[in-house]
């Protein structure tokens, strides 16, 4: 089923537009939650993923979190020159970096669990559980998965 045409596609009622800028906002007020912590909603992203073992080198988490591999190279990079985590060449593949929280990184990761819930519960709170579950099936849906 089509249902854009060149007669009824508008931008701001485009599916992209709609996401970008739930995105948008979702980011804004997720990076101010976690000011405090001096890291930014990407890097909780990183953070998290590394911290459960999801993904532990830098081509991993660009695919996972869907960063180009410039800019995972700088978020890296100020993860790195804050103390948060190091990296390491892999010992059976010297191509590969292996990417840790350092302790202070873990310290960071911790806290992240009592930030993140209540920004988003605060944008989910006119949900009920049946729209949250179908809000989250759509997305999977339109994502492919």
């Amino acid at each position: 089923m089509k249902h854009y045409t060149k007669d009824n596609f508008m931008l701001a009622h485009s599916v992209g537009y709609l996401l970008n800028k739930s995105r948008n906002v979702l980011v804004a007020e997720m990076d101010g939650a976690l000011k405090d912590l001096e890291i930014t909603s990407q890097q909780m992203g990183i953070m998290l993923s590394l911290q459960h073992r999801i993904a532990t080198t830098p081509f991993e988490l660009s695919k996972l979190l869907s960063i180009d591999t410039g800019l995972m190279t700088r978020l890296l990079d100020k993860l790195e020159s804050k103390g948060l985590l190091k990296r390491s060449r892999n010992l059976e593949d010297r191509r590969v970096t292996d990417l840790t929280l350092t302790s202070a990184g873990l310290a960071v990761a911790k806290q992240i669990p009592d930030i993140a819930p209540p920004v988003l519960n605060a944008r989910l709170k006119r949900f009920s559980k049946a729209e949250f579950e179908e809000f989250c099936r759509l997305l999977r849906l339109f994502l492919g998965e």
